[in-house]
């Protein structure tokens, strides 16, 4: 599998590589074939315009003659500049020679078998042209007229060399200059490519670190591109899990201690009934209605474990319409009895028709819990206030009461997962530390937001907003009490 992956790793950087010289030699042939095409256009329209005006203007001087012939063409010739060029060549309309510039000895009285001075008998004029790298060899016909009728035909040969050799040059320059500029450009994508390999590298390195529990591991980011986006992504999700990592940990040792504590209390109470011979059906009573209160207790704290793993879960429970009203005054019935054993006063302000889109079991949980709590860690003869309001879309109720209130350093935890403020008060209480957490979930699960307070006197606020449903949209049930 490293291998595999190492393989991998290479490739991409080979085919980036690759890629960008591939384009950096396609562009440096393309430099370097252009401009020679061009050139060589150039020089040969060049040539084909200076030589069919110098062959038009022999043919028109030679067409004076009404019948060609070597003495004839031979004097007409010597007053032109025929010696600009490597050959000039006249002939009759049979296309023999009749008169040629060559330095060889002259093929007077021979057949042409030059190709244009062929076609120049048709009555035309031609021109060809050919660059073999060392020359322009060029040719060019047109023919002598008389009276209408083609009576010979003058031909120019030229080979230029000196053309040739200052394309040539500028080829060899250009060349040199590409292979510098290719090697100049190679050095630069194979450092640039080495850069961002590397930089992909350190993220492959990383991840195989965190893959191995190591959650605390972060890589640097470096410049403003999208592997610094990646890099920057990378370190954020490493530290949600490392979060999320600490979360577990605490969360599994603290469910196991507050397992283990009610779970120990029934092993003791047992071990003593059972030990204890000649213990009185009082005692006998006693011991067996801690171990239901303590089994009880284990239940509650199971029931409200699989609560928060429901909610982890992500399982989407069903909303309806559901009057904050109606489900905050059963909430407050059912807490009566609490309060008077607590001789605490519950106090109500209840806007009417004031509905929400939610599961009506999750906000009997959030409402429940607050209240409760409100009454149970409230002082003696104290009073606990439930107010609901609605404005600016938003659903709002306050729970709050006049008990000693939160201390400001616990504020930040009270909605984590079995913290306690205080921890002796709160066993003495039954609570587990998962009711806060539990409401944390469930109004975050409905859409909603929750957030506590101290209160301007003394005692604690929890206030919670959801979106305010439409009235004309929900069942009203404005005169339900």
């Amino acid at each position: 599998m490293d291998e595999t992956r190492t393989k991998t790793k290479y490739s991409i950087s080979m085919t980036f590589i690759t890629i960008f010289f591939l384009f950096v030699i396609i562009s440096i042939g393309l430099l370097n074939t252009y401009p020679t095409i061009s050139s060589r256009d150039v020089v040969a329209s060049t040539k084909q315009s200076a030589m069919l005006s110098q062959v038009t203007a022999m043919s028109g001087s030679l067409s004076a003659l009404e019948q060609l012939s070597e003495d004839g063409v031979e004097q007409v010739m010597a007053l032109l500049d025929a010696g600009a060029y490597e050959r000039v060549v006249v002939t009759d309309p049979y296309a023999v020679i009749l008169y040629d510039t060559d330095s060889r000895p002259p093929a007077v009285g021979e057949y042409c078998d030059i190709a244009e001075a062929a076609r120049a008998l048709n009555g035309e004029a031609v021109f060809y042209c050919k660059y073999d790298g060392n020359s322009f060899r060029s040719r060019t016909a047109a023919p002598v007229m008389s009276y209408g009728s083609v009576i010979g035909t003058v031909c120019i040969l030229d080979n230029d060399s000196g053309q040739a050799r200052l394309i040539s040059s500028i080829q060899i320059r250009l060349r040199n200059i590409s292979l510098v500029v290719g090697a100049v450009t190679l050095l630069v994508i194979v450092f640039f490519a080495d850069r961002l390999t590397r930089r992909l590298r350190e993220l492959v390195k990383a991840m195989k670190i965190v893959r191995e529990g190591n959650y605390d591991y972060r890589v640097k980011v470096r410049g403003i591109d999208e592997v610094a986006e990646l890099s920057a992504a990378f370190n954020e999700m490493t530290g949600k899990l490392d979060a999320t990592e600490e979360l577990r940990r605490r969360f599994v040792s603290d469910a196991s201690h507050e397992l283990r504590t009610p779970l120990a209390s029934i092993r003791l109470l047992s071990d003593s009934v059972v030990q204890s011979s000649n213990m009185d059906a009082e005692t006998m009573r006693e011991f067996v209605t801690d171990i239901g209160m303590e089994a009880e207790r284990l239940q509650r704290m199971t029931e409200k474990l699989m609560k928060l793993t429901k909610m982890d879960s992500n399982i989407q429970t069903e909303r309806a319409p559901v009057n904050l009203k109606k489900l905050t005054g059963r909430v407050v019935h059912l807490l009566l009895p609490l309060a008077q054993q607590k001789n605490v006063k519950i106090y109500t302000e209840l806007e009417t028709g004031v509905y929400i889109l939610a599961s009506e079991d999750d906000l009997f949980q959030v409402i429940f819990n607050l209240a409760e709590n409100a009454v149970k860690y409230n002082s003696f003869g104290g009073n606990v206030f439930l107010r609901l309001t609605s404005g600016t879309g938003l659903a709002v109720l306050t729970v709050e009461d006049t008990g000693i209130g939160i201390p400001e350093e616990d504020m930040p935890h009270i909605f984590s997962r079995f913290y306690r403020v205080d921890k002796a008060r709160s066993r003495e209480a039954g609570g587990s530390g998962l009711g806060l957490s539990i409401v944390h979930d469930a109004v975050a699960a409905n859409g909603g937001t929750i957030a506590v307070e101290h209160r301007d006197t003394v005692g604690t606020r929890f206030t919670v907003s959801f979106p305010l449903l439409n009235p004309d949209t929900a069942q009203k049930e404005d005169s339900a009490p």
